[in-house]
């Protein structure tokens, strides 16, 4: 229960901040700017991972809680809760945003600036890319300490920064389908296929190749 409650604060913080950036950044006429928008992301992940990693991992994300699933770094009866928590916490922090900014358009929701497909491979990829990091430094030796959350949090601020423009640099189906579905708004709620099916694919590939390329190092 502890360990679902802290992924529950822990994804209603990243959707509550990072959501909460794009929507305050547009009724604002751009004070936050891009940048500003992936260093939220960026510096909430951060937070969270020192606040609650020590509690539940600091998942805030379903696609990442899946693939460690498949990796056996948690037990099965352990996930469900963890993604149940997750939505919950996501759907509560977008609620928030629309009872604190009721006339804005866009509860910072994700959309695909080009084709679908486009947006599905780039989130498919960008996943890939951040959950083969939390793999590596969240094995061994690299598994405490500061240099661990920073690095996965330059990672989501980087991939936010250089891919937010055309697929929304989600990396996480709960940060997506909360806004989505809270804004009524059936033409994003009809894209957010590839913001689930991306991140969970990207996450459990990311899983197997760090196996590969690991299993001669983790088991000589």
């Amino acid at each position: 229960m502890k360990k679902a409650t802290a992924e529950f604060i822990g994804t209603f913080a990243l959707v509550f901040c990072g959501t909460g950036a794009i929507v305050i950044d547009k009724v604002s006429g751009g004070a936050i700017g891009h940048i500003g928008i992936a260093l939220t992301f960026g510096l909430i992940v951060l937070a969270m991972i020192y606040a609650l990693g020590d509690i539940s991992g600091a998942h805030i994300n379903p696609a990442v809680t899946i693939a460690f699933t498949i990796a056996g770094r948690i037990n099965k009866k352990d996930a469900l809760p963890y993604i149940i928590s997750q939505l919950l916490g996501a759907f509560l922090a977008s609620l928030c945003i629309r009872l604190l900014f009721m006339r804005s358009p866009t509860l910072g929701e994700t959309m695909p600036a080009g084709s679908q497909m486009q947006s599905f491979i780039l989130e498919t990829l960008l996943t890939f890319l951040l959950m083969f990091v939390v793999m590596v430094v969240s094995s061994g030796a690299k598994e405490k300490g500061i240099p661990a959350g920073m690095i996965i949090a330059s990672v989501v601020g980087l991939e936010a920064m250089f891919a937010g423009p055309i697929c929304g640099a989600s990396m996480n189906p709960a940060r997506s389908i909360a806004p989505a579905i809270v804004s009524c708004n059936l033409e994003i709620i009809k894209t957010q296929w590839l913001y689930i099916a991306g991140p969970i694919i990207g996450a459990c590939v990311a899983v197997w190749i760090y196996k590969y390329i690991y299993s001669q190092t983790l088991n000589p």
